[in-house]
């Protein structure tokens, strides 16, 4: 089953998603990885979810994605005695620890951390930014404000606090049992939520202990500003644009996109585009012309993937909305611009060796007669490298190593296939030419680029490069034992 893009489509699950057949749709229409959202649901009907994607890997034969997207710390106000309260702007409302019900005038903020954080003169938003407070007066136990935007505040609404950096750890309680339920069931990806430091990536990656690779999820101005050193100690990015378009001006989150794709696919690291790409497809079967200009503006940029959230998990379109993505793809990519966009923002990185290797392996690819880019690899470093160039050929992951097959299914443009572990490189290019024969990328007629290692089976030895023949007889007929 071959891709006609390079973009990957993230799907995540939920109730309108949770059978063989419905998850069998939506990869058959085009989703490389699912998402388990932690926020909802039990473990038990996670651990069936992801069982059914085992299922379809294995009556698929191609490598699946898993994400487990961690919850993070929920701030939220108490309740009221009337169960809300209408707020009018220049009043002002007093949040206090206080955990009586609240009225008018105030209420429970339960969370002592935001008011030794806070400052005269920041800002509180309620109810994803529907009210918004400024701080007048605060102290350990309160903090008396001036409503500047008014509405109707009740129970339980979430709390915002997008002008300081709040002493709070990315992972909560319920964080830490579900990446431990998450890596024991085996998943590929962990996304971690509420990042605001580099710090809140490395205590992840102890309790993950390389069982599941981190993304991190960009969506506090505080991870904005740090996000080159967040982006140093993760393993992928997700633009987490609901929460930034909350704390931040609605018209600073398309640069920041922009700069955090770029960044991103520098480093070599995989960025997933998410929030409200298709939500009018949660009621509708048919998306609005400014949600498909969203996803095809992602896609423009150079995103590894874009994400379904609501769409696909609580919908009643979850298959359509995968279909419309997949063929807003299809469309964008075919497009001279698109090529033009892409290369032009590639940014030339000649480190180490198998940055020589895999940018001469593109360049080849371009001047040449080559039908795919064929990497065989331990780690899948050598894959993000050459997904980072962003060849005008497919890319082919070939691994011995079933995990690191499916941590590639995310990157731009791959396509993993699993072989058995060689000893010889002329081995290495038999793999290559049937796997790219195989999967229909090319015939006995084409050529194909073939990057490996010596020693093989070792991490970090990518040092090879071989124009090859797609037909095996030329391989053993050329090829010294």
């Amino acid at each position: 089953m071959r891709r006609l893009r390079n973009v990957k489509i993230v799907a995540t699950l939920g109730p309108s998603s949770s059978d063989y057949e419905t998850i069998r749709a939506l990869f058959e229409a085009g989703a490389d990885m699912f998402r388990l959202n932690m926020s909802h649901g039990t473990h038990d009907e996670q651990r069936a979810r992801y069982d059914i994607i085992r299922q379809i890997e294995k009556d698929t034969g191609r490598p699946i994605a898993v994400l487990a997207d961690l919850q993070g710390p929920k701030l939220r106000v108490g309740v009221f005695a009337a169960g809300a309260a209408d707020l009018e702007e220049g009043e002002p409302f007093r949040f206090d620890l206080d955990p009586t019900e609240g009225d008018g005038h105030r209420v429970c903020l339960p969370h002592p951390e935001i008011f030794e954080a806070l400052e005269p003169g920041a800002t509180l938003l309620v109810n994803d930014g529907k009210i918004a407070m400024r701080v007048e007066t605060c102290g350990a136990d309160f903090a008396n404000c001036i409503v500047t935007t008014g509405g109707t505040i009740s129970n339980r609404k979430g709390v915002n606090v997008p002008d300081v950096v709040l002493p709070l750890a990315a992972l909560s309680e319920k964080d830490k049992k579900d990446l431990e339920f998450a890596c024991e069931m085996g998943v590929d990806w962990l996304a971690l939520s509420f990042v605001q430091r580099p710090a809140d990536v490395d205590e992840a990656r102890e309790l993950a202990a390389g069982r599941a690779a981190i993304i991190s999820k960009i969506e506090k101005p505080a991870a904005e500003k740090a996000f080159d050193d967040i982006l140093a100690v993760s393993d992928g990015i997700m633009v987490a644009r609901g929460d930034l378009g909350v704390e931040l001006p609605v018209q600073a989150v398309p640069p920041i996109q922009k700069r955090l794709i770029r960044k991103s696919r520098a480093a070599a690291k995989p960025v997933i585009v998410a929030t409200q790409m298709l939500e009018s497809m949660i009621e509708s079967p048919m998306p609005t012309r400014a949600e498909v200009s969203d996803v095809a503006t992602a896609i423009y940029e150079g995103a590894d993937a874009v994400m379904l959230s609501a769409e696909s998990a609580a919908g009643r379109y979850p298959v359509e909305a995968v279909e419309t993505m997949n063929n807003v793809a299809i469309s964008v990519e075919s497009d001279p611009t698109y090529r033009e966009i892409i290369e032009a923002s590639r940014a030339a990185k000649r480190n180490t060796v198998a940055d020589g290797i895999v940018a001469a392996a593109r360049e080849i690819a371009e001047t040449t007669d080559v039908s795919a880019i064929c990497c065989y690899t331990q780690s899948g470093k050598t894959v993000a490298l050459v997904a980072r160039e962003r060849p005008r050929v497919p890319i082919i992951a070939l691994s011995p190593v079933t995990a690191t097959l499916r941590k590639m299914s995310l990157f731009w443009g791959v396509h993993a296939v699993e072989c058995e572990e060689v000893e010889r490189f002329k081995m290495a290019v038999v793999n290559a030419a049937r796997a790219a024969r195989d999967f229909g990328f090319a015939d006995e007629t084409n050529q194909i680029v073939v990057t490996a290692g010596v020693p093989f089976n070792v991490q970090g030895t990518t040092n090879i490069l071989r124009v090859a023949p797609c037909d095996e007889r030329l391989i053993f007929r050329t090829d010294p034992e």
